[in-house]
């Protein structure tokens, strides 16, 4: 069942196998004094065995007991070798049990092991991603400002209007408004631009590269008044307005990551003062 292109059977040792580790000829009564025996066949080098020697008396020579060794396994495979072709007292099939039920256990543990990396991927983006708008998170912007490359202007965004909203429409009708602003931002802004929500009303945009305060504001323009548009919903319209507040970033590291958001509200708030529906950028 070797599938050889030679006999075996009637065949003289020396021309059928190479036996390795051994110099010159080699006689078959000569094998017994060999400690083991490593060969492999002529046509078929890519099968090897290992075994011993048995002498069978004065000129009779020697039986060969031969096995697969370590490439047992291989062996398995490649000839569809069977329980019933290992001798009742060999070891093999146990060992090929053993070799078999490792498999399956490693296979699981690695199977289990992309089931827990996927798991935990999924929940560190849940934990810097909002659940309502699936935008980044407060988590996610202290992140950001940890990377992000200098210069770059941080807005932070309060809506108006909004508690009026809740009160009148109820709070369906204010998540869908948010939902709806964080689309709204997230069109209004560049492909590099992060949009962020920080809880309630209150977003964040990261804008890179945003070192003039006169650029910033035409932008923040485009922005209030994409937001301002009513948000349809069941028949009604709501309407919102939204405040900024404005702090650059210097190529210098000034001011630090922790200074922006709250000099960011301090401009926020200076804009609701001035009348709301409009962006001012921070100064001393």
């Amino acid at each position: 069942g070797w599938g050889g292109p030679l006999p075996l059977s009637g065949a003289a040792f020396r021309s059928r196998c190479v036996l390795r580790g051994t110099v010159g000829s080699l006689r078959v009564v000569d094998l017994p004094a060999l400690p083991r025996l490593h060969l492999v066949l002529r046509d078929r080098p890519d099968i090897a065995f290992r075994g011993q020697a048995v002498p069978l008396g004065p000129g009779r020579g020697a039986l060969l007991n031969l096995s697969f060794g370590i490439g047992v396994v291989e062996a398995v495979q490649r000839f569809d070798l069977t329980e019933a072709d290992f001798a009742p007292t060999d070891l093999t099939v146990e060992l090929l049990y053993l070799y078999e039920a490792k498999t399956a256990v490693l296979e699981e543990l690695r199977a289990l092991n992309l089931r827990l990396q996927g798991d935990k991927v999924v929940a560190e983006g849940q934990a810097l991603t909002d659940a309502l708008t699936g935008l980044g998170n407060r988590r996610a912007l202290e992140a950001a400002l940890e990377w992000m490359g200098r210069p770059f202007a941080l807005v932070a965004l309060d809506l108006d209007g909004f508690k009026a909203v809740n009160d009148g429409f109820g709070h369906a009708a204010g998540d869908h408004v948010l939902a709806t602003v964080a689309r709204r931002l997230e069109e209004a802004c560049r492909a590099g631009d992060a949009v962020l929500r920080l809880g309630g009303d209150e977003f964040v945009l990261l804008l890179p590269g945003m070192a003039a305060a006169d650029a910033v504001l035409r932008r923040m323009r485009r922005v209030i008044a994409a937001v301002a548009r009513p948000v349809p919903r069941d028949g009604e319209a709501a309407r919102i307005g939204v405040s900024a507040g404005v702090v650059l970033a210097g190529e210098g590291g000034e001011p630090p990551a922790d200074a922006l958001l709250p000099r960011a509200d301090a401009a926020l708030y200076a804009a609701k003062r001035a009348g709301k529906g409009r962006a001012v950028v921070w100064h001393p």
